[in-house]
């Protein structure tokens, strides 16, 4: 059996996930990460794990469609034994999502659905069947959203459904604790990623505005998200237990 602590993340072939996963690597920790359907970017970043010396998988799952999330669940045991000679895991990073951007009033049904589906639904019910394959002592880490806190239009149904996770990691960490699993959420302010298209990081104006309104000056970069989703899954950390914890660089404070 191995030693090695692992964590899952879903959302973890490109953008915030990836940078999650390859600083948890470089911290000693082994990597099982999700796709939804771009492999290749998914075996790129088990190749950059294992460069590291860690221990990786890929599996795909569609965090939306939570009827396939049995089927994942005996993937996962699968690989664990396949991969890394275990039949547990430490730490889910609840991280895979996506935005739509519309205003309040132009907001559709299906598009409030959609999102509902990948932040909330999919998250409790994913997180409830995978508690089982978690070590007692283990770590859950949801993903919110500055957005959560401070408004820009067309984003009330994204921040909405992130408002919701942040409520339901409190009753996380209510309830598993009785396992010593703690839960938290982080909540990262503007970042260079290709969520919304990419727009903060390719409209020089928009990135200018935006980092106007951030107390250290710039946007954020994947590498400050990856590093404090290490930070709170170190052993230093397990004392933190049912908190949002912002990683913003003090956006409108």
């Amino acid at each position: 059996m191995s030693n090695a602590r692992i964590a899952l993340i879903t959302g973890g072939s490109r953008g915030l996930g990836r940078s999650m996963a390859e600083h948890l690597a470089e911290r000693g920790t082994d990597v099982v990460i999700t796709y939804r359907s771009r492999d290749d970017e998914a075996n790129k970043v088990v190749q950059s794990l294992q460069s590291k010396g860690r221990r990786a998988a890929a599996l795909k799952l569609d965090v939306g469609n939570s009827s396939s999330f049995d089927g994942f669940v005996e993937s996962m045991k699968s690989e664990l034994s396949k991969t890394f000679d275990t039949d547990r895991f430490d730490y889910l990073v609840n991280n895979a999502g996506h935005g739509t951007h519309a205003s309040f009033m132009e907001t559709s049904e299906e598009q409030f659905d959609q999102l509902m589906a990948v932040h909330v639904k999919g998250p409790f019910f994913l997180t409830q069947k995978l508690v089982p394959l978690m070590r007692d002592g283990g770590r859950i880490l949801n993903i919110s959203t500055g957005l959560a806190r401070f408004s820009f239009p067309g984003y009330a149904a994204y921040a909405a459904a992130k408002g919701a996770m942040e409520v339901l990691t409190r009753y996380q960490a209510k309830e598993l604790g009785e396992r010593k699993i703690t839960a938290n959420i982080l909540a990262p302010g503007a970042i260079e990623t290709d969520f919304g298209g990419g727009a903060v990081r390719d409209n020089a104006d928009l990135n200018k505005m935006v980092a106007s309104g951030i107390a250290l000056g710039r946007v954020g970069l994947p590498a400050d998200i990856g590093g404090a989703v290490s930070l709170l899954l170190s052993d230093e950390s397990g004392w933190i237990n049912g908190q949002r914890i912002e990683a913003s660089g003090g956006q409108l404070i």
